[in-house]
């Protein structure tokens, strides 16, 4: 057997795949099938830039497995895209799909560029660009972009009417997280945040925590970071932690949120404005009940696996803790809710988004954040469930609950 690089997304990725398909029963046909995306798209968009010079971004489009039906992701603008990365997060939109019970099979589409150094003109020929670039892959029907790290409902505002355009028709459910005044759904833009908190009262509740005054760390203060420690402190608990790109803040009496939010720039970052910071990984080992980490990949690894404090792991980010170190928390006794549980908010109110505008009806945010609540809870109990039942960690039984409703699919369509 090769050897596996536990550091690269896809490449654990596709190890946990293998591993619950075998405890499902499935042969190496259907590990071979859905290991990989059914197809990868790699484009060259040309932009004019404001200097009167263009510059050819590289861009890239996912779909893992549309069995089930159109496949559904995000599109990130990003100087570290690849198209390893991008495989990788269109698998877990699949398994994010199949644990909520959404119609979809997972997609990803990403873009190598800097936003933060592009002007608003820039930005907005680049987004439609990619969709000119990829048009003849996507739809309503076929794929559904939604917003990811770096973009927004301003650049998918952009990219539908590109689209609007392309086919000479108006069509809202090519894409969701869109304007509310375009057909985007209340709620969406807070979502992802809301599941994740959602996910936190139940394990909460498994472990026998009360919410009030337990002690929370957040690490990342973006969109994700910021509305969770909001939603957090709101709800009773005490947000000892939080962190951004240039460091981290930690106050054992509770930090003051709301002012942190208030001074945050548009880009998450916060603590430069701070003299008595931490490090990111300091913040990741000091004492809590809860830790969420909401930033980046790869950030509870074997070498401070053993160093975390807290008694529940919360994943808001994508991979954020290795194959390794899930297993060490988890002998540890600490409850690990992964990634493509605690952060399926966002694809399942792009879903409701979709439906919505496929029926031309809009709901209430209290309808939305209601049915939001019914699918993550019913996510959480099968997961956990697994876990309990098959005696793995919570991170291989959410893997064979997402990719069970995708491998039947195939399965009855013949493909394997």
């Amino acid at each position: 057997m090769t050897a596996i690089d536990h550091n690269s997304l896809l490449a654990s990725t596709q190890l946990v795949i293998e591993q619950a398909l075998q405890r499902l029963g499935y042969g190496q046909d259907m590990v071979d099938l859905m290991k990989e995306p059914l197809r990868m798209l790699t484009v060259r968009i040309p932009v004019r830039m404001d200097d009167g010079k263009v510059q050819v971004f590289t861009g890239f489009r996912a779909q893992h497995n549309d069995a089930v039906g159109p496949t559904k992701g995000g599109v990130r603008f990003h100087p570290d895209v690849t198209e390893e990365e991008v495989k990788a997060l269109s698998i877990w939109m699949s398994l994010k799909c199949g644990i909520a019970d959404l119609p979809y099979g997972g997609g990803k589409g990403g873009i190598i560029c800097d936003p933060r150094r592009m002007s608003f003109g820039e930005l907005e020929r680049l987004s439609r660009g990619y969709v000119r670039a990829i048009s003849q892959m996507v739809g309503p029907n076929k794929d559904i972009p939604a917003p990811d790290v770096m973009t927004n409902s301003q650049v998918m505002a952009w990219m539908v009417d590109e689209y609007s355009h392309i086919r000479e028709f108006d069509s809202p459910g090519f894409i969701t997280g869109k304007p509310i005044v375009l057909g985007g759904s209340k709620g969406r833009e807070t979502a992802t945040a809301q599941g994740v908190v959602m996910m936190i009262f139940e394990a909460l509740k498994v472990r026998g925590i009360a919410l009030k005054d337990a002690r929370v760390i957040v690490q990342g203060f973006g969109n994700a970071g910021s509305y969770l420690s909001k939603f957090m402190h709101e709800a009773g608990a005490k947000v000892v932690g939080i962190s951004d790109v240039n460091g981290a803040l930690y106050d054992p009496e509770g930090l003051d949120i709301p002012d942190l939010i208030d001074r945050r720039d548009s880009f998450g970052t916060v603590t430069n404005l701070f003299k008595n910071t931490i490090t990111n990984e300091e913040l990741l080992v000091q004492p809590c009940d809860i830790l969420v980490p909401a930033a980046i990949e790869n950030q509870i690894t074997e070498d401070n696996a053993h160093q975390i404090q807290a008694s529940i792991i919360v994943e808001a980010a994508n991979g954020p803790t290795t194959i390794e170190a899930t297993k060490i928390v988890t002998e540890r006794g600490i409850l690990l809710v992964p990634d493509v549980l605690a952060s399926a908010g966002g694809v399942i109110v792009s879903y409701f988004e979709w439906v919505q505008n496929n029926q031309g009806y809009y709901w209430s945010e209290e309808e939305v954040m209601q049915k939001l609540q019914q699918l993550m809870t019913q996510g959480f109990n099968k997961v956990y469930e697994t876990h309990q039942m098959k005696q793995v960690d919570m991170r291989l039984a959410a893997y064979m609950v997402g990719v069970r409703k995708t491998a039947e699919a195939a399965r009855y369509r013949g493909w394997v």
